[in-house]
């Protein structure tokens, strides 16, 4: 027997005690968009990706720092993110978006620093829903076709598209120059004479003017002068602003840069729309068409609507959802019934951080993924600190059960710190036991943030971006990526992204882990005793893949004999013999023992790695 050596690692877990399949409770509700594969989504902030400019001075200009461009994904490095396992790429910032930038020539008017987050601008304050960013075009006149060109290379090298839809605010200078004939603004037909109408697109503050927050700590542009750097903004009478403040000045903490959209929501938080019963949970989306299909809807869903289509005929082929949770669980029926209709394949994940809303937003949204956040990434996040034992996701994957496949599972994305910056672990590789775990746990997709699988650090200050998080708000280039590009990684990226391009396009391929899941995690705590806190292991399958996942949490190598309980046997219809166990991650091997005192596996797990070992029969 060749000892486990493992490159890898990971563990998460957990259903009942007993045997369950993941998706049977559930088998008329899995998502529409999950084919043969496993979806496996690479984020990039597309504005970053490509631009190989080392110079990163804080709070540089485009010209100082560079930018990244469409062009910048050529069919070879689309082609190596495909090798990655990815078969999403999602194009974050790819939206035209305020920044701080001078495009006058082409239509488009400036947008006031005052009121914009760093220089690039937040991807997340958008300005033209019909458009995309002129940053990222080598000509902006153009920007749409070359966006255009680069959806058709994404998906000659396999990858579907996913962009952001941001429902829930838009920038305070919302103003689309390429807007379809007959599509109005938001705002543009709003009475502003009252804080609250139906139809009305915004919020307003009656009777007062908006004013720019104020703060010690923090100038437009880092104090540097400019033109329109006064401290005033003219917004007459003043809009909500996008997290829901209220206030005519909002604090400099509040999302300041971007206005609240008004869904038909009362401001005593009422609904001013038709509601579902709850018996639309257990009906299909033709079913929530049709419901929607003779409603008087507010304004704001019809023009959302049209932002759907306008970009399923583009060539999109699924949303990411911003704070999806903040806006009505109605909406979300009444959008994605629509576009369920017109792609049933479209792929619709949603940003939420409510735990008791989940069901309501998957079987009454109509979502197909949610973030699992608060649960999986915060849980496994305690245990690489040392705050938790992996007993923790144990309860936790039993009250995910019956939405396992729905959950989408991450360790970095663009809101979170890096895993190998000092506020999080400090080293990529503590971040392999939480990524074998995440990816194997169980069919729901699998998301990876561009440079994470080279163990990014995000170690400097951008500007308005932190350290540890890499920047969404300023001109940068991520020293990682800009090395992969040009064909300059360490021995020590080189291995990580190996470890990253195995994990994920098994994780992708693997019929068993779209099948059942068992948590052997509580039996060997109970029956194990060198088998501690620090490990997970837990059973996928199907009829013709047995899987068995072991992961090691722990800085220091483990000798452990892994114990199978006789549930899982039964369900696996093993009888006493000798069992040969491949990694899936590597070339090791073990066995498994079957006789009537004992049913054993030895495995030795070097620090933070682990297993994917595969029954052969």
């Amino acid at each position: 027997m060749k000892k486990i050596q493992s490159l890898f690692t990971a563990a998460l877990l957990a259903t009942a005690a007993g045997c369950a399949d993941e998706t049977s409770s559930i088998a008329e509700r899995k998502p529409e968009s999950q084919a043969e594969e496993k979806p496996v989504i690479y984020q990039v902030m597309t504005r970053l990706y490509g631009n190989t400019n080392p110079t990163n001075k804080p709070w540089g200009t485009l010209e100082e720092n560079g930018v990244g461009k469409f062009n910048d994904f050529t069919p070879e490095v689309l082609g190596e993110i495909r090798d990655l396992g990815a078969n999403y790429i999602w194009y974050t910032g790819a939206l035209h978006h305020a920044l701080v930038g001078d495009y006058t020539e082409y239509g488009i008017g400036n947008d006031d620093p005052d009121v914009v987050k760093g220089r690039a601008g937040s991807p997340y304050a958008i300005k033209d829903y019909y458009s995309v960013n002129p940053d990222l075009a080598e000509n902006p006149a153009q920007r749409l076709d070359e966006f255009r060109a680069l959806i058709e290379r994404s998906h000659e090298q396999g990858l579907k598209v996913i962009i952001d839809i941001v429902p829930n605010h838009v920038a305070r200078a919302y103003h689309s120059v390429q807007k379809p004939e007959g599509v109005r603004d938001f705002g543009a037909d709003d009475d502003t004479s009252v804080t609250y109408a139906r139809n009305n697109n915004f919020y307003y503050v009656i009777g007062e003017d908006f004013k720019v927050p104020e703060s010690e700590d923090y100038k437009p542009l880092n104090g540097e002068p400019h033109p329109l750097v006064d401290g005033k903004f003219h917004e007459s009478p003043a809009k909500w602003t996008g997290n829901g403040a209220r206030a005519a000045q909002p604090d400099i903490n509040d999302w300041y840069e971007t206005v609240k959209i008004n869904f038909g929501v009362r401001p005593d938080g009422s609904k001013d729309f038709p509601e579902l019963s709850a018996e639309f949970a257990q009906k299909d989306y033709k079913a929530h068409a049709e419901f929607w299909a003779d409603k008087d809807v507010p304004d704001t869903w019809k023009k959302f609507r049209n932002i759907a289509d306008y970009w399923l005929s583009f060539g999109v082929d699924g949303f990411r959802y911003d704070m999806a949770g903040m806006v009505p669980v109605e909406f979300w029926s009444y959008l994605n019934s629509s576009i369920k209709m017109k792609k049933p394949d479209a792929l619709l994940l949603a940003e939420i951080y409510t735990p008791e809303r989940y069901r309501d937003y998957i079987h009454l949204g109509k979502m197909d993924y949610l973030y699992d956040k608060v649960g999986t990434y915060d849980t496994l996040r305690a245990i690489m600190a040392g705050n938790e034992s992996t007993d923790a996701l144990v309860p936790l994957q039993q009250s995910l059960a019956d939405i396992a496949p729905h959950m989408l599972h991450f360790m970095e994305n663009h809101d979170e710190q890096r895993i190998a910056s000092g506020e999080f672990a400090g080293n990529a590789e503590a971040g392999k036991p939480a990524m074998l775990v995440s990816a194997t746990i169980s069919a729901a997709p699998t998301l990876v943030y561009f440079g994470q699988e080279l163990g990014e650090a995000a170690a400097e200050d951008a500007g308005f971006g932190k350290a540890s998080r890499t920047t969404i708000f300023d001109y940068w280039s991520v020293p990682s990526v800009r090395r992969w590009l040009l064909g300059e990684s360490t021995e020590q990226e080189k291995q990580l992204r190996d470890f990253y391009k195995r994990l994920m396009n098994f994780s992708a391929a693997s019929p068993a882990l779209r099948g059942n899941y068992l948590e052997i995690h509580s039996y060997n705590r109970e029956h194990n005793r060198g088998y501690d806190g620090q490990l997970f292991a837990f059973a996928r399958w199907t009829e013709g893949e047995k899987l068995l996942v072991v992961a090691n949490f722990g800085k220091e190598s483990k000798d452990v004999t892994l114990r199978l309980p006789e549930t899982l046997l039964q369900q696996w219809r093993l009888r006493d013999g000798t069992y040969r166990l491949t990694d899936q991650l590597s070339t090791a091997e073990s066995t498994l023992v079957i006789s009537r005192e004992e049913t054993k596996i030895p495995l030795q797990i070097a620090p933070l790695s682990g297993y994917i070992l595969r029954l052969n029969l």
